[in-house]
């Protein structure tokens, strides 16, 4: 097979939320690129933040060892832009370029693109059409191409429909009010211009005549941004939609329910293109899974979360079964600059979410608690009272399994435990900030390197 063209097509924000993952949101030309190709239904992002989730899909690697633990506009840079997927594509003979958003350095012409479209902007409206012209431009092939659009990043396009602010829902862990139906309609009108975007780029591909030698791929960096998603280790914060279509199996209008995350595309694309995969890889090639040599490349998966405009170190592993998140660090209570201001959130912050207290340590049984806990930005998951030495050794700890009923959670076992002994009180001085600002990055102390924990593959 000659190595194909590839397409990565990536959005701000948007989760899942479009309509092949069964949302009513109508995204036609995503729904023909997945009736088309491959869907993965249980895709997550590494790091819940625009920078790092970027840096890990492009390098395979976590955001810790990639050096991306923050935003790249406030000062985050990778450990090596040489780890970065446009050049072990190079040295197969893949030609680069990039159109539009990419966020994994305040200045592109260093990750390494032989092509960089400037237009001063990253929306649609002028991204598609500048990918166009260049698809029209009969690029040399293979290529790599990737195009990113700030859409579905707040600030939203103003509601164009009617009737989703009147009748339609926002997001499961959210209250059902007029504020925040307002301000989920106003994501929809968002994500229906990504949708045009995406189309735009598609059948530019088949007016160029290259639809059936190119790899697409599709996806975005992380959750809704909206509490309770974007910037958390909950699956609303993690999943993602990814959806590829082209050579290497990638036909027919499947889906997967493999457990998939973003650095498992580098050594996929690597393996398409016939380079070598570096060693230090974290992720997984899919081809075993798409050639029908396995129902699943991996068992668990690692996500984490250190800064985002503040600071905030988190760390989960999910399986098919359980997630366990661990909250290190003083501060138990939301870390309000970390969620991007919304009329959902000042809803919340004026309830009172920004005092409660999150749980240090937060594990869930994915099957038995389909509606767990963690899908509420004010649930208080119940736990047994923890230590400093609270571990999974722990038989009881273990055992532990969090439910929640009508709104209420309880614990098989255990005491109800918010704030583990010892734990002090954050401050709440943090400066208020969004990932679309410029800035230093924030200098808090990071936690001694010997209680990080070690993630392995």
């Amino acid at each position: 097979m000659q190595p194909p063209n590839i397409v990565y097509l990536h959005s701000h924000d948007t989760g899942r939320y479009v309509q092949p993952y069964g949302h009513q949101i109508p995204t036609p030309n995503i729904q023909r690129l997945a009736d088309q190709g491959l869907l993965f239904r249980q895709a997550f992002c590494a790091a819940p933040t625009c920078s790092g989730s970027r840096a890990c899909l492009l390098t395979g690697q976590w955001a810790h060892v990639n050096g991306m633990t923050g935003l790249a506009h406030r000062g985050w840079k990778l450990r090596d832009y040489g780890r970065h997927v446009v050049h072990p594509l190079r040295e197969v003979g893949y030609w680069s370029a990039l159109v539009g958003e990419q966020h994994v350095s305040a200045q592109p012409d260093v990750l390494g693109y032989d092509h960089v479209v400037d237009i001063g902007t990253t929306k649609v409206h002028s991204i598609a059409p500048a990918a166009l012209q260049l698809l029209r431009n009969r690029l040399p092939q293979p290529f790599f191409l990737s195009i990113g659009f700030f859409e579905t990043h707040r600030e939203f396009f103003e509601p164009s429909s009617v009737r989703d602010a009147l009748y339609g829902a926002p997001p499961t862990q959210l209250p059902d009010t007029a504020a925040t139906r307002a301000d989920m309609a106003a994501f929809k009108a968002s994500a229906r211009s990504l949708d045009q975007g995406v189309g735009a780029v598609l059948h530019g591909l088949d007016e160029a005549g290259l639809a059936d030698d190119t790899l697409v791929f599709l996806t975005t960096d992380h959750g809704l941004p909206f509490p309770g998603a974007k910037g958390t280790l909950s699956d609303r914060g993690l999943g993602v939609m990814l959806i590829i279509r082209g050579p290497g199996g990638f036909y027919g209008g499947h889906v997967t329910d493999a457990l998939t995350s973003h650095v498992d595309i580098y050594p996929t694309l690597l393996e398409l293109a016939g380079a070598s995969i570096p060693p230090d890889t974290h992720g997984r090639s899919l081809l075993p899974l798409v050639r029908k040599e396995a129902t699943a490349v991996r068992d668990e998966l690692f996500a984490e979360l250190t800064y985002h405009a503040a600071y905030d170190p988190q760390r989960a592993i999910r399986t098919d079964r359980h997630k366990l998140i661990r909250h290190f660090g003083d501060r138990l209570e939301p870390v309000l600059p970390n969620v991007d201001d919304s009329p959902s959130k000042s809803l919340l912050v004026e309830a009172g979410w920004g005092t409660e207290p999150r749980p240090r340590l937060e594990l869930y049984d994915l099957i038995m608690d389909p509606a767990r806990c963690e899908t509420s930005p004010t649930c208080r998951s119940s736990q047994p009272r923890a230590t400093s030495s609270t571990n999974a050794s722990q038989p009881g700890w273990r055992r532990r399994r969090t439910h929640c009923w009508r709104g209420r959670c309880r614990s098989r076992q255990g005491r109800s435990s918010t704030t583990p002994p010892g734990s002090r009180r954050p401050s709440r001085s943090s400066k208020p900030s969004t990932d679309a600002g410029v800035g230093s990055p924030d200098r808090s102390p990071l936690p001694h390197r010997s209680s990080r924990p070690k993630f392995s593959d």
